[in-house]
């Protein structure tokens, strides 16, 4: 019986191994993603081997249960955290064998990250906290000679989602909705390629979400932005382009 159980596994690693080294070069993909914690000495397995593929452009929906994994996904989509196994590619190049220097240089750059709890500043105003990516991206040296034209960029986009008057106010002087679109002009100020969504409206109105998600889905045809939302309201997830859901660890 041991026997049978190696002729079957030998298989099976051959076979996931030769899907990572086959992979598309679609924008963004996921090849046999697993991600395990380990709270305890018990494991927790989240993610169980899920396969995704997102072209460029693309509005795509994830539509799971609380605690089935969507922001585990989004995590390790977006290089915040690594997975257990498997591989996430961009354009078909590895980004699961990066550095941990080069992880944060890439992410920096190609992803922005929208979530369901704003995460501004509460010190800084609207266009301060629009500016933070791209004084990180500068450092603090590098900063000084590009702060007037990033601050010139920072107030364009936060023009482009609707509080060009807002600029100096602070969060606490700012609905939940206004919080949100300050959080995805924030996601904007890199110019990334992807743009990654964790519940968006959840803590929003149904009025107010619906403008929200009106403006990713304006951002995804205007600018061509490939968008990855992840959600547990179908009525949220319908409004994507192509909808997956994700059960029991894995895209069905």
């Amino acid at each position: 019986m041991a026997a049978d159980n190696t002729s079957r596994t030998r298989p099976d690693r051959r076979a996931k191994r030769r899907r990572v080294e086959a992979a598309t070069g679609a924008t963004l993909e996921a090849v046999d993603l697993c991600k395990t914690y380990f709270p305890t000495a018990q494991a927790v397995p989240v993610l169980r081997g899920l396969d995704l593929s997102v072209k460029r452009g693309e509005f795509v929906a994830v539509v799971g249960a609380s605690g089935s994994g969507k922001s585990t996904l989004l995590h390790c989509l977006g290089l915040l955290d690594r997975p257990t196994a498997g591989a996430v590619f961009h354009k078909g190049r590895n980004l699961s064998r990066l550095s941990e220097r080069e992880r944060d240089r890439v992410r920096n750059a190609l992803f922005g990250f929208v979530f369901q709890f704003y995460h501004l500043l509460p010190e800084l105003n609207a266009i301060e906290n629009v500016m933070l990516p791209e004084m990180i991206k500068y450092g603090m040296l590098g900063w000084s000679r590009v702060s007037s034209e990033r601050r010139e960029h920072a107030a364009a986009l936060l023009e482009s989602v609707g509080l060009g008057d807002r600029l100096t106010h602070r969060p606490n002087q700012l609905s939940g909705g206004e919080q949100q679109r300050v959080a995805i002009a924030r996601a904007l100020a890199n110019d990334p390629g992807i743009l990654l969504a964790d519940e968006p409206t959840g803590n929003l109105d149904a009025k107010t979400g619906g403008a929200v998600l009106d403006l990713l889905a304006n951002l995804n045809a205007r600018r061509n932005l490939t968008l990855v939302l992840v959600t547990h309201d179908q009525t949220v997830a319908d409004r994507a382009q192509r909808v997956l859901h994700l059960r029991d660890g894995v895209i069905d």
